[in-house]
């Protein structure tokens, strides 16, 4: 039997290095308006579904980029520009995926995705 809880710290770590610590007691997300939630994330999302066999994590990173620009999820948008990179998309590509939503999620939540992106990668 797996556990998602640290399947899900596994693939966190490896696709947003740095951001929580490597030991997985040191883990605590109680912290803030409903804790459970970034729990929930990890284990559901991190944990069963960027574990799965059925896509690769560069064609993951495609499909939820096109997600969160549809719902113009610009906090999520940050970091998963960021985790495409880390799955192996190039910066022409992602620009790609913001050009193609843009006739599908509309040109607003394009628009959106290129600040995030900008964002994303701002310091480099």
């Amino acid at each position: 039997m797996t556990n998602l809880r640290a399947d899900g710290l596994k693939v966190f770590r490896e696709l947003v290095p740095g951001v929580i610590p490597d030991d997985d007691a040191e883990v605590d997300f109680s912290d803030g308006f409903a804790p459970d939630l970034m729990d929930i994330g990890i284990e559901s999302i991190f944990g069963r579904l960027w574990t799965r066999d059925g896509l690769s994590r560069r064609d993951r990173s495609l499909v939820t980029l096109g997600i969160l620009i549809a719902l113009r999820a610009d906090d999520e948008l940050k970091y998963h520009f960021r985790i495409g990179r880390t799955n192996g998309l190039t910066d022409d590509e992602l620009a790609e995926v913001i050009y193609h939503a843009s006739g599908y999620a509309g040109f607003p939540a394009a628009n959106s995705a290129a600040r995030a992106a900008e964002q994303a990668f701002a310091g480099e």
